[in-house]
């Protein structure tokens, strides 16, 4: 009679911890790992994420979410690193846009580009061949210049012809060193130019790659409902000049 009280009293106990274990389970459990290595099951969630992360269980005991762990100073320097790339390249994209925008609104076809780019061309030309005049002009004087001053031989040179050989030497240095700077903006015109006129070329042309895709699109979507084949897609403006 006592052996049976006993078996009832364990099975009793067993039933107890069993309805327990399960109102647990059936509130949700989270597991996790020590920085030892321990393995904990709560109906809790630790106060702090652990290193390796926890897990979210349903009643069963299966996995629902997993809480990654916190990044490591190493991982957090890495991100932030990452997400500031990231915004220079969205910022990059986003200034590139404008500036595309900007090109299309000036000109609205390559000749346009052409006749401006011909005109700043010919200004900076017109402005250098002025200068080398000018200093064709200089040389003359300075000559001359030098003629009057070998003259006086062994004899002082007055202080006037003196004063006008300086400053025509100074002029002279002056028109030499502007010339080379527009020679350097025409260079530099000209190289602007022809990059605008290839990147407005490569927008207008990615522009109707895209309308042809979106025409070609379109027709397949009509053709598969019609059952009939979509036509070819046709060429666009830049592939059939060979642009």
């Amino acid at each position: 009679m006592e052996q049976a009280i006993r078996v009832l009293g364990l099975g009793i106990g067993t039933l107890v911890a069993a309805a327990l274990a399960t109102s647990v389970w059936a509130a949700g459990m989270y597991k996790w790992v020590d920085d030892q290595g321990i393995v904990h099951y709560s109906d809790q969630a630790p106060p702090d994420v652990p290193a390796r992360g926890e897990s979210v269980l349903d009643k069963q005991g299966r996995e629902l979410k997993k809480i990654e762990p916190p990044p490591t100073p190493a991982q957090q320097k890495a991100k932030e690193a990452e997400d500031e790339r990231q915004r220079a390249l969205a910022k990059a994209k986003e200034d590139q846009a404008r500036r595309d925008r900007a090109l299309l609104q000036s000109y609205t076809t390559e000749d346009e580009i052409d006749i401006a780019k011909g005109r700043a061309v010919s200004t900076i030309e017109a402005q250098i061949k002025s200068a080398q005049a000018y200093s064709s002009d200089l040389n003359s004087r300075q000559q001359g210049i030098a003629k009057q001053k070998a003259k006086y031989g062994s004899n002082p040179i007055p202080a006037e012809l003196e004063h006008e050989s300086a400053a025509v030497d100074s002029e002279l240095s002056r028109q030499l060193i502007l010339i080379r700077q527009k020679q350097e903006e025409l260079a530099v015109t000209a190289t602007k130019y022809d990059t605008i006129k290839q990147r407005w070329h490569e927008i207008v042309s990615d522009e109707e790659r895209a309308a042809a895709a979106d025409a070609q699109a379109a027709a397949a979507k009509s053709a598969k409902g019609s059952g009939k084949a979509a036509p070819a897609a046709p060429a666009t403006a830049a592939s059939a000049t060979g642009k």
